[in-house]
């Protein structure tokens, strides 16, 4: 039993790090390929962990030979365009210029109805409102609105609007994010005034401190535990 438990424990961390090094892409973001090596990998992973007769290494060749498959068509499909195409297919326009096109909708299996919700997913309920829609090779699809019926942008009105810079967190929990702090240009001087404007005086009272696009610190203090009951 011990010994079932252990080599369980080994392969999920092998399987893991087999999935950080084919990327960070989310299920519904991969290509073909990609989700046909992840089910296999789980697929064969499981094996040596239900029948401890197989050696643990004989379990896992495998699973490493998807791996260096895996990595392999990546780089294959990232230097030829020709490979990319064959490999993961081309995006295919199921709406154009307004217009549905059937026969695109009957090669792809894709009814109408499918169409439809996926277009209110996208919050665009009004077919009339649709100029483009690309069914991308992952299977997602992408829509392009009407020029008339896309949100106004600060360049549309013709209004200056500042530069922004990522946000980062500078206290978690109480505990301070120093990696953060040159990132965002502040300082622990900077950062115990502001809590004392705040009337803050102990940033091990902070639930989260960060500091904002346009350089403005967001403080919210733990809750005091009086006030829970505890």
């Amino acid at each position: 039993m011990l010994i079932s438990i252990i080599r369980t424990v080994i392969l999920y961390l092998i399987i893991v790090a087999v999935l950080r090094v084919m990327g960070k892409r989310q299920i519904g973001q991969l290509q073909p390929f990609e989700l046909v090596i992840v089910l296999m990998i789980s697929e064969l992973a499981a094996i040596p962990s239900q029948d401890i007769g197989i050696p643990l290494i004989a379990g896992l060749l495998p699973v490493l030979i998807l791996l260096l498959l895996g990595i392999t068509i990546s780089h294959v499909s990232l230097k030829s365009e020709k490979a990319r195409a064959i490999i993961c297919g081309t995006p295919t326009v199921l709406i154009d210029k307004g217009h549905i096109l059937e026969d695109e909708l009957r090669k792809l299996r894709y009814n109408l109805s499918d169409l439809l919700e996926q277009l209110r997913v996208k919050n665009i309920p009004d077919l009339a409102d649709v100029e483009y829609a690309i069914l991308e090779t992952n299977g997602q699809l992408s829509v392009i609105p009407k020029s008339t019926k896309r949100p106004a942008n600060p360049e549309d009105l013709k209004i200056e609007v500042a530069g922004e810079t990522l946000p980062y967190t500078l206290i978690m929990d109480g505990v301070l994010q120093q990696k953060n702090f040159t990132k965002a240009n502040v300082n622990m001087n900077w950062l115990e005034q502001e809590l004392t404007k705040a009337n803050i005086k102990d940033y091990k009272k902070v639930l989260i401190a960060s500091i904002g696009t346009q350089g403005k610190l967001y403080v919210q203090e733990k809750a005091d535990k009086s006030s829970r009951g505890e």
